[in-house]
């Protein structure tokens, strides 16, 4: 590709939207451009690395024996309240309607029609087992896009579903693909770890996330310090931290002002967060008001709330569903409050928060907080049950060592269904004796243009991209500092035409720019090596060779150029790098 002809229309600022790397640096190398809110366009630069990673995916879902298909966007709504999925799924399922009136929606993800689609194909058991897979554009209503392609709302997913005869065969499928997700994201050049996770909207007893590490990751992973484990922080159970035993006082009321927050009230008090027991309120459904109570310094793990209690949305409680169960909002708790029915009215108290000796907490009366509260003796009619979300140091639950918390990227998940969605949709195969049963099905998914994204921020520097050498747009840019000098514009032709006649992936940057520009661009797009050809390939016969990733350079004669950069190519792909 002559970079004269290439259309990469580069930035010299960053929007000022973009918040991350990933974000501002596709924008900033013309590799997407926006068109809405969470809609992108991908440019010839960035739709090149998304196919590279398709190629990736589609190669590793070959070797495991799985059939590529291709279903519709567009889904009947009927086959989703077959699932009990339609009203469930909630506000990011973008639903429409023909001009028959009938009811459709565009797939966030395709388990319903996947379902539906063999149900009347897989018939026995001699069919099975049978795992199918496509690679398509999925939609989802997010309340907030942001991050660039972290959170958008047209994204490229690689999804895929097995059918099994039994658990056991299950199982073996679910094994298959999550070994075959951790080669893909290794061949990526990806840091990842696969962390337990939560099933969510998706449904099934066990699941794994592939979660790429990263400071710009919107989830939390807790990792063991000494073994293996690690989980999603929503998945991640923490034990109950026992605390050192005082003589209870008396529940005393006392006025404090202006303490509507854990913060001010542990200052105003002069007393450690942990002496408190802080509130936080739910509804579900637009059913059921949720009390959370758990030690000041953890957070609520609302996952965990809704798995408790049930229900399908999740939202915080307003001022009038609080009132109407007798909560003050900002001195919430059990305290004075209306006594829970299980049924529109719950309160759920984390163990820890039982265990707070002589804490403060709220009266449920504005400006004012109970002190020498101690839970066991004064919340009355509660649930006890973890709610509280792991922190830093926490005891893993495998082996008792401090775990740390790292933020990351979730960019793959697999599951395992079980008959979830067989059964509900009336999907199901003659077994050996004839008798009709649901498929085990798993669930299998990759976010495409989210591993691009988790690449740069991953590989990246104060001068742009520093792609791996499996997914760069192009792995090798030809540097000509002068076209303008024949004797440069012709070495650099040369050299451009046999990597050429070797891979596609070279470009000749043959545009009449200063050399700063061609540097500064190379840079910014991150092409893995870059062959300078200068004043010295006319003095001496030799070329510049730049490794991007390390900064490296070489100085080579140019007609080993060629030679060298192919076992540079060889040794950087070797390390994933």
């Amino acid at each position: 590709m002559l970079a004269s002809k290439l259309y990469s229309p580069t930035l010299r600022e960053i929007p000022s939207d973009a918040e991350i790397a990933s974000h501002q640096y596709m924008l900033k190398a013309g590799m997407i451009r926006k068109n809405g809110n969470g809609l992108y366009s991908f440019l010839p630069l960035g739709r090149r690395v998304e196919l590279k990673i398709e190629a990736i995916v589609r190669e590793e879902m070959d070797k495991t024996g799985a059939q590529e298909i291709m279903m519709p966007i567009v889904q009947p709504a009927e086959i989703w309240h077959e699932s009990g999925r339609w009203d469930a799924y909630g506000p990011e399922m973008f639903k429409l309607t023909d001009r028959h009136d009938n009811k459709y929606c565009l797939g966030p993800t395709h388990e319903e029609l996947i379902t539906t689609l063999v149900r009347n194909e897989l018939r026995s058991y001699k069919q099975l087992p049978l795992t199918l897979w496509q690679m398509q554009n999925k939609y989802r209503d997010e309340i907030r896009p942001r991050l660039g392609l972290m959170r958008s709302r047209e994204f490229v997913m690689k999804d895929g579903y097995s059918f099994d005869a039994d658990e056991a065969g299950l199982h073996q499928n679910y094994q298959i693909m999550y070994d075959a997700y951790t080669r893909v994201f290794t061949r990526c050049g990806l840091q990842f770890k696969q962390v337990e996770a939560d099933s969510g909207q998706i449904g099934g007893s066990h699941t794994h996330e592939f979660m790429a590490l990263a400071g710009a990751g919107e989830a939390e992973v807790v990792s063991c310090s000494q073994c293996d484990y690690a989980a999603d922080i929503e998945k991640a159970t923490p034990a109950p931290i026992e605390m050192a035993a005082e003589t209870p006082g008396n529940v005393e009321l006392i006025e404090t002002p202006h303490c509507a927050t854990i913060a001010d009230l542990a200052e105003f008090l002069q007393i450690p967060v942990e002496k408190t027991i802080k509130a936080v309120a739910f509804n579900i459904d637009g059913k059921k008001t949720v009390l959370c109570m758990v030690r000041g310094d953890h957070e609520v793990n609302d996952v965990a709330v809704q798995n408790f209690v049930g229900g399908n949305a999740i939202e915080p409680a307003t001022e009038e569903e609080l009132k109407a169960h007798g909560l003050q909002p900002g001195y919430m708790s059990p305290m004075d409050a209306d006594t829970p029915d299980n049924e529109t009215f719950f309160v759920l108290v984390d163990p820890t928060a039982m265990n707070v000796p002589n804490g403060v907490t709220g009266a449920n009366k504005l400006g004012y907080h109970y002190k020498n509260v101690n839970a066991k003796r004064d919340f009355k009619n509660v649930t006890v049950t973890t709610i509280r979300n792991m922190t830093e140091g926490d005891c893993c639950p495998k082996c008792g060592a401090p775990v740390n918390i790292m933020r990351g990227i979730e960019v793959g998940q697999v599951f395992e269904l079980g008959t979830k969605y067989s059964e509900s949709l009336q999907a199901t195969f003659l077994d050996q004796d004839g008798k009709a049963k649901p498929f085990y099905m798993g669930c299998y998914g990759i976010g495409v243009t989210r591993t691009m994204a988790a690449i740069i921020e991953q590989y990246h520097d104060e001068h742009g991209i520093m792609w791996p050498v499996a997914v760069a747009p192009y792995k090798i840019a030809v540097l000509p500092l002068n076209m303008k000098d024949e004797e440069m514009a012709s070495v650099a032709t040369d050299l451009y035409e046999t990597f050429l006649a070797q891979t596609p992936d070279v470009v000749l940057d043959d545009r009449k720019e200063r050399a700063g520009v061609k540097f500064n661009d190379a840079d910014l797009i991150g092409y893995p090596v870059q062959v300078v050809v200068g004043k010295d390939t006319k003095t001496n016969g030799t070329v510049e060779v730049k490794v991007r990733r390390t900064g490296v350079k070489e100085i080579v004669p140019k007609e080993q150029a060629v030679a060298r950069v192919q076992e540079i190519l060889a040794e950087l792909q070797a390390k994933n790098m």
